[in-house]
This record gives C-alpha cells, structure tokens and sequence, in this order.
C-alpha cells in the first residue's frame, strides 16, 4: 500500500543489508520515518489513516494517505516520570465517534491535572470527557462490547471499565519469583545463591483474541533478561492466567496476524549502568501450534508499540521519535 509509506518531511531509512540496524527477516523490507524530538508510542488504526500518539509533546496525531502527520485534539499532560521516562497518552483508538486514549500518570516535575491517570474520550470537535480516573497507570486498553480492558501497570491489573466510568477489577498479577541466584550479577553480596527474589509483574500490553485477552508482563525492576511473560484470561469472567509464552526481554505489547500467529514486542534487555540496551528490542512471531519463535525484526531501541496494518504490513513505533514500517515481500 504505497501511499502509507508516503515520505513527505520526514528522513527515511531503508534496512535492507546484514549491517543496518534495525535488522527486518529476509522477507519482509523496512522502512523508518523518523521524526526529531518526538517519542511515539501508541500505533491505532482508523480508516484508512493511521492513529499515532507522541509522549514527548502531549499529542495525538494522524497520518492520512499523503504521509503527512496532522495533530489533533487537546494537549495531554506530558513529561517524565520519577524513573525518567515519558509520560503522557499512552494509547489512543477510535471507538464510534471518539477517541479513546490511555493517559498516563503525573510528570515528576508538574502538578496534578483532572486528565492524569485516567481512560479519556475526545469527541470531533475535541472535547474531553474523562471516563474514569480510577487508575494508577493506564498503559494500554482494548475496546469491547462490555466496555473497555484496561491494564494498570502500577497496580498490576487489568480492570473491566463500562462506557458510563464503573469499574471492577478481573485480575490483580501476583508478583514474578525470580530464579535462584538469578541477581548474583547485580549484587553478589544482597541476592546470595538461596535467596528467593520476586518483582512485580507489571502488565503493560493487552490484546483480544477468540475470547481471551493476552496480556504482556513486562516485569519489574531490575527488568531481568528473560523475566517477561505472555499470559491469558477468558475476557468473560476471571480466572487462573494460563501461561501462553515465557523467557521474553521486557514484553511491552502483543497482537495477533491474520493467520492467528501471536506477535510480541520486547521492549529490550536492560543494563545497571546504561538502562535499556540499545538495539536490544525484537518483534517477535510465536506460533503456539507449531511451538515455534521468529524474530521478524531485530536492532530495536525501545520499542512501544506494534499494529497490524493488513495482511502484509506491520508498524513498530519507538521512544525515539521513530515510525517502523514492516512490509512482507
């Protein structure tokens, strides 16, 4: 689809070749838009344009056929939170004639705003209505009939929130034991080889498959390699998760292709030192059946969010102002 991959006032990067980063599978062909200053994180769909939301200026944007971002809508409360990173709308989509977006929690450095923490609708003419403001941090949503799935990754959550703002709570993640001595590296003398270790699960994305939602627990600090998982839930009524992958670096959203293949963004390994590596996040393809794992794209820096254009076309969006546009050949 030529015109979503319209470049107009933007740079553009092709990685094709071994040494590019990031690095797409061999049949699928890459395309970067990069844009200074910001840091996109949610990808939605609406039509035939695409719905883009950017952390670092507090906006929700739009890119139609001509490739050009539009914003719109309000300014979000937007800035960095008490670890520093940004914070602000989160995830938007259309539901019906609104907008719904997942606004963050309060910038460190700003005092609190009546949209902070909250699931807010934003008509045509952009005015808001918040739904509810229930939450800690509302990190992603999916649209149902019932309502809206969101998760909290402050409280650890996924919550069940009704078009008129009542809200329940389907699940609260107990927290991740850690594998003995698994710390030793971090802190020889504080996490000694016997020495249990958990942290907490921090749900980040959500998605709705064939009745269940799949939630992805990124995990909590220090963000042990390996520590994140993919887990489910009938979307009907609470119940035990059933574990649908394990050993992720970091999971932060998850959607499903056409062929019910399960795609799974890490967001990355992380280092003491220098925080969340460079080039460390992938998109990963796992096919449950065939118990199978393949990374479509590699060389990631801290990716947020992944949509499913249409058969052939992915989207990845990172923290660095970038747009990843994925097309199978």
């Amino acid at each position: 689809m030529r015109p979503l991959l319209a470049l107009i006032a933007c740079i553009v990067l092709l990685a094709r070749s071994a040494g590019a980063e990031p690095l797409a599978a061999a049949d699928y062909r890459l395309e970067t838009v990069h844009v200074p200053g910001a840091a996109f994180a949610g990808l939605a769909r609406d039509g035939g344009s695409l719905l883009v939301t950017d952390l670092a200026g507090g906006r929700l944007y739009r890119r139609d056929a001509d490739g050009r971002l539009a914003a719109f809508g309000p300014v979000f409360p937007h800035g960095l939170d008490v670890i520093g990173d940004p914070t602000g709308p989160y995830r938007a989509a259309r539901v019906g004639a609104e907008f719904i977006v997942a606004q963050g929690w309060t910038p460190a450095n700003a005092d609190e705003n009546p949209l902070d923490h909250s699931l807010v609708a934003v008509d045509g003419a952009g005015k808001v209505r918040v739904i509810s403001r229930d939450f800690w941090n509302p990190f992603d949503f999916v649209a149902a009939e019932q309502g809206f799935y969101v998760v909290d990754a402050a409280r650890n959550s996924v919550e069940l929130v009704a078009p008129d703002g009542r809200k329940k709570t389907l699940i609260s993640f107990r927290r991740l034991p850690q594998k003995e001595g698994a710390l030793q590296s971090l802190s020889p003398t504080e996490f000694e080889a016997g020495n249990g270790y958990e942290v907490d699960a921090v749900p980040t994305g959500i998605a709705l498959h064939k009745g269940r939602l799949y939630v992805a627990l990124f995990g909590g600090f220090p963000f042990l390699a390996g520590a994140g998982k993919i887990i489910s839930i009938p979307a009907a009524a609470a119940s035990e998760p059933r574990l649908e992958a394990d050993g992720l670096n970091a999971p932060v959203a998850i959607a499903f292709a056409g062929t019910g293949a399960m795609l799974v963004l890490e967001h990355g390994t992380y280092d003491q030192k220098q925080g969340f590596a460079k080039g460390s996040g992938r998109l990963l393809r796992i096919e449950a059946a065939a118990k199978s794992r393949a990374t479509i794209v590699s060389g990631l820096t801290r990716p947020v969010s992944v949509l499913v254009w249409d058969e052939r076309q992915l989207l990845v969006s990172d923290l660095a102002g970038n747009l990843h546009f994925l097309r199978r050949e």
